[in-house]
């Protein structure tokens, strides 16, 4: 027994060795992390160097892996989430999806395959990687982009349509007999349906908030932990499955507002044993299988991607999606996904695939998803090209009948993009009187707006003819405020080469991206993650009691200098003496005072603080109410609270001087 753990235990170390370093060579190149536990699977693999010998411990975590990975997935996308993408999860995915079928079916069938068999082939070629996809377009902050919340609603449907295929699968195997019971099923969908709800509604949330107040890390942990394994072990139970169950699970407790602490500790959980998936996926792969049918492997592989961009890309057409976006979609989804491993292994089981086949499947799978990650980070290079034909056929300015053209404008705001930002700017343009344009790309969003009088355009402003559409010729401003980096650079690009005088203004994420869209032609960009830094250090420097004038003039430094003032602080931090050598010899207090001070029912004047200890009040807090600047008359009532400015010392001796009539807020925890 001793000698099996040891095994384990060394199996491990390897694992995490070779890991680690593969990562680290695959960063500096800029290659996502997913393709270094798939490289690491096939170099420990049989079919490597054979370094791993205990293949079920391995296979064990990997169930584990994506029973965390379809967690924390329902953690982060509520059923209220859903809801809002229906058009992407309904109409994108059940296109995506059957379509994907149809044509894989009658490919096979061409090939000589039986229908049943190809039916079976189609649906593993329909099911795309949720964990590489996601994976990647968080790397890239593109999953609240259009084309990643395409993708999202698209691999939402095909994760929850494993279940019935996973139903069908005797069936197409001329099986009955292994196939769950209707009755069974239903039974079992019932009981599923009422423990969801009762959890979701009345248990899960009472224990968690008492394992919130109780502030007991563990116990709230196992919570998570037990609600994800029981439901997965409900689902199982009852034919389904267990990655169904984990996906539930998170749905249940997505709905509370416990939500985001339950995935901040399960995401150490899910990215761990989510490795050892894509290790275990590695594993199985036959390098010497590749070897001896190398062109028959890369054909497949070739078909597989074109076919699935072609299916991807028309459900992201039908959802509403412009050309470009919808190019986007389809290269991210053009891989075979990990549910379709977990398919093949029951058609094998069942035999509906032989060993050859099953083993020619893994081999074109696993090439599909290492290259996933490099066609998705190509996707916005080639995506202009791609699109370019589509144009013919789905302009971007597709409008609704009812909606009529949009009236011409001069000397006025083209604003892209309508979320928070974008509806802020409309406001304020609206406020002020001056005329403005909205593109956006969600047509909900467009026809809602519509109705409300907005004057919104829908498209794809990355593309020449809409911002023409939007008057960019005539324009004033043009504010950027996408999700979409490319799109931000092309917008700003195609701007700028079609109205030289307009000013344009883009909002990006990371200050890296300020270069590049300056040098496209922005006059003012506003990274994000410098923009809350600046935000936060004016309200240091407002508590400091810096003049604004000085406030201002930093600022400007700042933005001037490309934001590198605050690279340089978040690296050698600011100390408090720093801030105070701007201000020496200053400070601010506030004191409470009694219901017994003498100084209750006298006025400021009356008080001589100034005269007597060189200080003075600059504003008066009583109760809710805030008196700012209060003048020599203002009468001075038990309970106030002073805000008082002057030198340490003196403020320090009018402490002393008052004595018990005047409480140290230091001390005094309701000051």
């Amino acid at each position: 027994m001793e000698g099996i753990y040891t095994s384990f235990f060394t199996d491990i170390v390897v694992i995490f060795l070779l890991s680690v370093f593969l990562l680290l060579a695959l960063y500096r190149i800029r290659i996502p992390s997913v393709v270094g536990f798939l490289l690491t699977g096939i170099i420990v693999g049989p079919s490597g160097f054979g370094l791993i010998h205990n293949m079920d411990s391995i296979e064990f975590f990997a169930e584990f892996g994506v029973i965390f990975l379809l967690f924390t997935i329902g953690l982060e996308f509520s059923i209220t989430h859903i809801l809002r993408s229906r058009q992407f999860v309904l109409v994108g995915g059940a296109v995506q999806v059957f379509s994907t079928i149809l044509l894989t079916s009658a490919f096979m069938k061409i090939a000589g395959w039986d229908m049943a068999h190809a039916i079976f082939a189609g649906m593993l070629v329909s099911l795309s990687s949720t964990a590489i996809v996601m994976k990647v377009l968080a790397d890239r902050q593109e999953v609240s982009s259009p084309h990643g919340q395409a993708a999202l609603g698209i691999l939402i449907f095909q994760d929850l349509i494993v279940i019935p295929m996973m139903m069908v699968t005797p069936i197409l195997a001329g099986n009955t007999t292994d196939s769950p019971s209707v009755v069974k099923l239903i039974l079992g969908g019932i009981l599923i349906i009422v423990v969801v709800y009762l959890s979701s509604r009345y248990v899960i949330p009472y224990l968690l908030h008492y394992a919130a107040r109780l502030r007991n890390r563990e116990m709230f942990l196992f919570i998570v932990i037990g609600t994800c394994l029981l439901i997965a072990y409900l689902t199982s139970a009852i034919g389904l499955s267990m990655a169904l169950g984990a996906f539930l699970a998170g749905l249940i407790i997505s709905e509370s507002e416990y939500s985001m602490h339950a995935m901040y500790n399960m995401i150490p959980f899910r990215d761990i044993f989510s490795a050892f998936f894509f290790i275990s996926i590695g594993m199985i792969f036959d390098l010497s299988y590749l070897v001896a049918h190398p062109i028959e492997v890369a054909g497949l592989v070739i078909i597989i991607i074109v076919l699935k961009y072609g299916t991807g890309t028309l459900a992201a057409i039908l959802s509403g999606l412009p050309a470009r976006s919808s190019v986007l979609t389809g290269l991210s989804l053009c891989q075979i996904g990990e549910f379709s491993f977990i398919l093949a292994t029951t058609g094998s089981t069942l035999g509906i695939l032989a060993s050859d086949q099953f083993q020619l499947f893994l081999d074109v799978s696993v090439v599909t998803m290492g290259l996933a990650p490099l066609l998705i980070s190509l996707s916005t290079q080639v995506s202009p090209h791609l699109s370019a034909p589509l144009m013919r056929f789905v302009p971007d300015h597709i409008f609704p009948p009812d909606m009529s053209p949009i009236k011409e404008m001069k000397d006025h705001i083209i604003i892209v993009g309508f979320g928070l930002n974008g509806k802020n700017v409309a406001k304020s343009a609206k406020a002020a009187g001056v005329p403005y344009q909205i593109i956006e790309m969600n047509p909900d969003t467009v026809r809602k707006m519509r109705k409300r009088g907005e004057s919104i355009l829908y498209g794809d402003a990355a593309q020449p003819d809409v911002l023409i559409r939007a008057g960019i010729e005539h324009a004033r401003i043009l504010v950027v405020v996408v999700n979409d980096p490319f799109a931000t650079q092309q917008t700003v690009r195609i701007a700028r080469e079609t109205n030289p005088g307009v000013y344009i203004i883009a909002r990006t994420r990371f200050v890296g991206e300020v270069a590049t869209l300056v040098d496209l032609g922005a006059d003012d960009v506003i990274p994000e993650e410098f923009e809350t830094s600046i935000e936060i250090f004016t309200r240091i420097l407002n508590k400091y009691l810096i003049p604004e004038d000085e406030i201002a003039r930093l600022i400007r430094e700042i933005r001037a200098g490309g934001y590198q003032m605050l690279r340089s602080i978040s690296t050698t931090p600011a100390t408090f003496d720093d801030l105070r050598d701007l201000v020496p010899d200053i400070d601010m207090r506030s004191i409470r005072i009694l219901e017994t001070s003498p100084w209750t029912g006298k006025n400021l004047a009356e008080s001589q603080l100034r005269s007597r200890f060189h200080v003075s009040v600059v504003a008066i807090r009583r109760g809710n109410r805030m008196i700012i600047n209060p003048g020599g008359d203002e009468t001075i009532q038990g309970s106030d609270i002073l805000m008082i400015i002057g030198r340490p010392d003196d403020i320090g001796t009018a402490f002393h001087q008052v004595g018990d009539g005047i409480s140290d807020p230091v001390h005094d925890k309701s000051a």
